[in-house]
């Protein structure tokens, strides 16, 4: 098989690229805008990162980033806020026309038309379906005579210790190219295969060993209301004084998304940029009384123990690099999806399929 690089598009701190490598493929560079990104990426992928704005980046500088690889493969993860379900509830508080965010899937399908990679994937929040801008990335792909096929996944299914649901889409010059199935994968990993052994902390806490362990701290009524949490339960397992008001009136009673404990033995729940904050999910230890570490969260978003997220340990914040892990690809979801590319190739032994 001739030699074949990947370009990861929106590469963020390297989740993808990190699952792709992984699986055997050689990723060459990555590219995003937000150059806080760049250390960690270019540390632990030993590939280079172009700090560029992919709505304004020429497609020959991106094909220039192939070299001479005798097999092309465009990947990327478009920033998906503007997509995801909470977004939908809001549409009316931002102008689809004028938002950049929005048409970045188009400047993807502007690269595929002019660069012609041999195979493509693009991962997203499965709400993408539901707005013209796949369709139009579909039909773009189509058109230009590749085979699509895409799927909304359970990472927990595919053997991530988390239950986050994503768009993953495959398309390839050669054929018929598809996810591997979820039965190739026996183990199924819970929160408590991914976090336990690690050191217990007090939230507000830094590890002494490892500065990426370490936790938000907590008011005083958190405090008191994470105690009165139960894995798996709901604010109904606190004392009525501890009730935020919103939780007091009718329209709240139902709502049980946020203040809640993780589960041992469960999949996480998905895995968002504030992951650290015990009020904005369920994000409570399953048994310590703190919200998840930054460590926890990058281990649930299965990143190796040794990636390293920060230059320097002095000038650490959890609020970015809470940002970097929640908005990346799991990185064993990256490497399902190379793994999938890597078979289809072999399978097709890389002969373009002749068009017609």
């Amino acid at each position: 098989m001739e030699q074949a690089s990947v370009v990861d598009l929106f590469c963020g701190i390297g989740g993808l690229t990190c699952g792709l490598k992984k699986a055997g493929l050689n990723v060459v560079a990555g590219i995003d805008n937000d150059v806080t990104c760049k250390f960690a990426y270019e540390k632990n992928n030993h590939a280079k990162f172009v700090d560029a704005d992919i709505a304004e980046l020429a497609s020959e500088e991106v094909d220039a980033l192939f070299s001479d690889a005798g097999i092309k493969i465009l990947v990327g993860c478009a920033p998906c806020q503007r997509f995801s379900r909470q977004a939908n509830k809001i549409r009316g508080t931002f102008d689809h026309a004028t938002d950049k965010r929005w048409n970045l899937l188009k400047s993807f399908a502007r690269y595929v038309e002019d660069i012609k990679p041999d195979i493509v994937s693009m991962e997203n929040v499965p709400e993408l379906r539901n707005f013209d801008v796949f369709e139009e990335f579909k039909e773009c792909l189509v058109e230009a005579g590749y085979y699509v096929s895409y799927k909304v996944v359970d990472c927990s299914r595919y053997g991530l210790p988390q239950k986050r649901r994503r768009l993953v889409l495959l398309a390839s010059r050669y054929g018929k190219i598809e996810l591997i199935p979820e039965t190739e994968i026996k183990e199924k990993r819970t929160v408590r295969d991914a976090l336990s052994g690690l050191p217990v902390l007090e939230s507000g806490e830094v590890d002494a060993h490892d500065p990426l362990h370490r936790s938000a701290g907590l008011t005083t009524i958190n405090k008191e209301r994470l105690r009165q949490s139960k894995p798996g339960g709901t604010w109904r397992d606190w004392d009525k004084t501890l009730l935020p008001e919103c939780y007091k009136k009718p329209s709240g009673k139902s709502y049980s998304g946020v203040y809640g404990r993780m589960e041992w033995d469960k999949p996480s729940p998905t895995i968002t940029t504030q992951f650290y904050s015990y009020g904005t999910g369920r994000y409570g230890h399953p048994e310590q009384n703190r919200a998840l570490s930054l460590r926890e969260g990058a281990l649930l978003q299965t990143f190796p123990r040794d990636y390293e997220f920060f230059e320097n340990v002095d000038r650490i914040s959890i609020g970015t690099i809470s940002r970097h892990i929640g908005n990346a690809v799991p990185v064993d979801l990256g490497k399902i999806i190379g793994i999938s590319i890597l078979r289809h190739l072999q399978e097709r032994q890389a002969c373009p399929i002749t068009q017609t």
